[in-house]
């Protein structure tokens, strides 16, 4: 049976100055606004993490942040 551990990241608002946190209900808001830079910041981020073992499994959005969840395998000494 597989077992995993998990991980929940924060990342201040200050790291996603201009993200698209939410939208309004005329939906007033594009990707196109959200800049180059942001993106990179959260591909880095993912990268980094999937480098190491953890599988990115959802993002929370909020005022003050971004919570990331993480996952990763863990491996028995039966499995080696």
């Amino acid at each position: 049976m597989e077992s995993y551990i998990y991980e929940i990241t924060r990342h201040d608002s200050k790291e996603f100055t201009q993200l698209v946190y939410f939208c309004s209900a005329q939906a007033d808001c594009t990707l196109e606004q959200v800049p180059g830079d942001q993106v990179s910041f959260l591909e880095t981020l993912m990268n980094e993490r999937g480098q190491a073992g953890w599988e990115l499994i959802q993002l929370e959005f909020g005022q003050n942040g971004v919570l990331a969840f993480w996952k990763r395998r863990v491996i028995s000494r039966e499995s080696q």
